[in-house]
């Protein structure tokens, strides 16, 4: 598990990796990562917006950018979390994401980032 914090926000990540599946007649690695937002500080905050930056072994790297996270913006208050769930597909077996969250204090109306730990999406080793 990849975590960190930032203002009292604390972010956790665990990866699964699921196997292959084909977009159009490109193979591609898929994988799931599950994202925990606990809030340890003292003030309610809202995730406004993500930015991530994908980076594929095999393929330039990708930035994404929008509001919310799987199409909600949450309050989260403190000692409380919000978990999610996404996906990611890579052309490479090993690759790694990471990124922002943009949230508000909405007491204060402050604006803040709170940094995603860089982390590493790869396949199950395989022996010789």
């Amino acid at each position: 598990m990849f975590q960190q914090i930032t203002k009292g926000i604390k972010i956790s990540v665990k990866t699964v990796y699921n196997g292959t599946i084909y977009r159009g007649y490109m193979q591609h690695y898929a994988f799931s990562y599950f994202v925990t937002i606990k809030n340890d500080s003292k003030e309610t905050v809202q995730l406004l917006e993500r930015f991530w930056a994908i980076y594929d072994s095999l393929n330039d790297t990708e930035y994404v950018e929008g509001e919310g996270v799987v199409g909600q913006t949450p309050v989260i208050k403190p000692n409380e979390e919000y978990n999610y769930r996404s996906n990611c597909f890579l052309m490479s077996s090993i690759g790694a994401m990471g990124g922002n969250y943009k949230m508000i204090n909405t007491k204060t109306s402050e604006e803040f980032l709170v940094d995603i730990p860089t982390f590493q999406l790869t396949t199950t080793p395989t022996l010789n």
